[in-house]
């Protein structure tokens, strides 16, 4: 079959690329990273912050996952099922949002201060470690319910009638079914969500509040943008991506256990929280757990509407940049899952993912900057990073379907004589459409909510909204700030839906 030369030629130079994009930057960051003795105070007490605060906020994320994931698991009402699907809302949220939502809350003018000040009480500050902890518990917490729900729904439902047969009581029951599946899960969400802290950026900039409060990432931020000491830049760099593919290695070898077996897929009934006790303790942790996701997102809303009248020419110049960096984003990342989507070419991909894309921007600042002005490529660097970015999410959600379509047509196609370009137009994309999509929406929306590389690379006329938003929050113009994230929030959801309804649209035609 003369696609199956052209298939393979696709992927190789697809991979090199990849390798090539990410390989680069790394070898010249690792040129130009100095000796260990370049590293002052602050740096090393941005490394053991880093280490902290990740600590601290996958511990929070997970232990207060638990009790949410355990009431969701065994109680039914209207509702549970959009809930759960709301769930995966913070993880295409773009983090200036939800940092500006939580501040409509927690802040010092928010809803939690200024009752508090009413009721005659001391307020308190949202800046510091427990800003940074508190935003990312509520990124993460999410994650790690659904992970654990899903370890929850796994076990068979035989498992619990038998223990109601045998007549265990709702301590026994947990020690017996829910403790051995928490042991098996909760270590890999705790890990996978350290990973996710350590590389913190947005966050540690909006609410770190200090030079005690910066990240290792804020950190190679302020020594390229502020210092212009890229040798330091580079060594963090180099201890950021140690960091990142340690826990990451961890994360891949922890929660590996075996599971309960298999059942016979029947819904499962719970009979240990029939209780009135229980009942009310699973109702306070969905409603809190709803009220604490969905209030700063509620707040976005109503403080963004007015503000919207407030927006100027720079943040729509801002918005459209946003558009543009996705779109080829978008293009860019499918254009290279399509010949990836298989098992090695997965693995190919993870090489993205494992680098920080401030170390990508990093080198690409020290390989560009002899030739030409780094900050006149801000918004290409940026489009070329988030694809990277995104690209092990997209193959993770096309391969399946792709060696499906291959292995189910590959002969057929053969047999017809069909041309590599017939073979993709009529068997490939149209059994891809679904997927497709899916992965379009979610690059798109990561893309556009991205606060990372534009950071370090924006000059004053070159910005996307997401950067926006952060100069009018430092410039204390929190209105237009409020109405540039609605936009934001919108433009983010908005694609996620268009690109993800389009792929599911005639999907079977």
């Amino acid at each position: 079959m003369a696609s199956r030369p052209l298939a393979i030629s696709a992927a190789l130079i697809a991979a090199g690329l990849v390798l090539a994009l990410v390989l680069g930057p790394v070898a010249a960051v690792l040129a130009r990273a100095g000796g260990w003795g370049t590293l002052g105070p602050g740096d090393w007490q941005a490394l053991r912050f880093t280490l902290w605060q990740s600590l601290l906020s996958a511990a929070f994320s997970v232990a207060l996952a638990i009790p949410v994931a355990r009431a969701l698991a065994r109680r039914r009402f209207p509702g549970r099922g959009l809930l759960i699907s709301l769930l995966g809302a913070p993880f295409i949220l773009p983090t200036i949002v939800g940092v500006l939502g939580l501040i409509a809350v927690f802040g010092q003018n928010g809803l939690i201060n200024g009752t508090l000040r009413a009721l005659g009480l001391k307020g308190f500050s949202i800046y510091g470690l427990h800003g940074v902890l508190l935003a990312h518990v509520f990124f993460n917490l999410p994650l790690a319910t659904r992970l654990l729900l899903q370890g929850w729904l796994a076990i068979p439902a035989e498992r619990f009638r038998l223990a109601a047969s045998l007549g265990l009581s709702p301590r026994a029951m947990f020690r017996t079914l829910e403790a051995p599946m928490l042991l098996r899960i909760a270590p890999g969400a705790f890990a996978v969500i350290f990973v996710i802290c350590l590389s913190s950026f947005a966050v540690a900039l909006t609410l770190g509040g200090g030079p005690r409060a910066t990240t290792v990432e804020l950190a190679i931020y302020q020594a390229a943008r502020f210092d212009f000491d890229l040798g330091r830049a580079a060594l963090l760099s180099v201890i950021q991506l140690g960091l990142a593919l340690a826990a990451g290695l961890v994360a891949l070898r922890l929660g590996t256990g075996g599971g309960f077996g298999a059942g016979l897929d029947r819904m499962v009934t719970r009979w240990d929280g029939r209780t009135g006790l229980s009942r009310v303790m699973d109702a306070v942790w969905i409603a809190l757990a709803a009220l604490f996701l969905l209030a700063p997102l509620g707040m976005v809303v109503a403080r963004g509407l007015p503000g919207l009248a407030q927006l100027g020419t720079g943040s729509w110049e801002a918005a459209w940049n946003s558009l543009a960096v996705a779109l080829v984003s978008t293009l860019l990342c499918l254009a290279w899952a399509l010949p990836l989507s298989t098992r090695w070419g997965e693995w190919m991909g993870l090489v993205g993912l494992a680098v920080s894309p401030l170390v990508l921007g990093t080198g690409l600042f020290l390989i560009v900057r002899p030739f030409v002005n780094p900050l006149s490529l801000a918004l290409p660097v940026t489009t070329l990073v988030n694809a990277l970015v995104a690209l092990p999410f997209a193959l993770r959600i096309l391969r399946p379907e792709a060696e499906a379509v291959r292995a189910d047509y590959a002969r057929l196609a053969q047999a017809l004589g069909l041309t590599p370009l017939a073979w993709i137009r009529l068997v490939l994309l149209p059994r891809l459409r679904r997927p497709l999509g899916f992965a379009a929406g979610l690059t798109a929306a990561l893309s556009i909510g991205d606060l990372g590389v534009i950071a370090l690379f924006a000059d004053p006329e070159r910005a996307t909204l997401p950067l926006q938003v952060y100069r009018l929050m430092g410039s204390y113009q929190m209105e237009a700030a409020a109405g540039a994230a609605l936009l934001l929030l919108i433009f983010s959801f908005g694609a996620f839906w268009l690109c993800d309804r389009g792929g599911r649209a005639n999907a079977d035609a």
